[in-house]
């Protein structure tokens, strides 16, 4: 049986996850000035779009990501032992008025 879907806004636990999974911080286009997070991905190396994703700092990512209020939804396992490399970016205000 898969993993339910978890919510994080933890620094840490996010990395920890990303990089148990060989994946890195990444954005498309860059990181502008004004720390736009909507173009955060997690570049996987089986899935890398090498032309439309440029790596980033853990630095620059986290600011964003704080900076636009995001949440990090994610999943362990799909099934036993199987890693699941799903993840989702969500408002964290969405969030906190889901779980009420």
């Amino acid at each position: 049986m898969a993993d339910t879907v978890r919510y994080t806004v933890d620094h840490g636990e996010i990395r920890r996850w990303v990089e148990r999974r060989g994946g890195r911080p990444a954005t498309v286009g860059g990181v502008s000035r004004r720390r736009r997070a909507s173009s955060l991905r997690i570049d996987f190396p089986e899935y890398r779009i090498k032309a439309a994703l440029k790596p980033i700092t853990w630095d620059e990512f986290f600011h964003a990501f704080d900076a636009a209020h995001w949440g990090f939804l994610y999943q362990e396992e799909t099934g036993p032992g199987r890693l699941s490399r799903f993840y989702r970016f969500v408002r964290r205000d969405h969030e906190a008025a889901a779980m009420r």
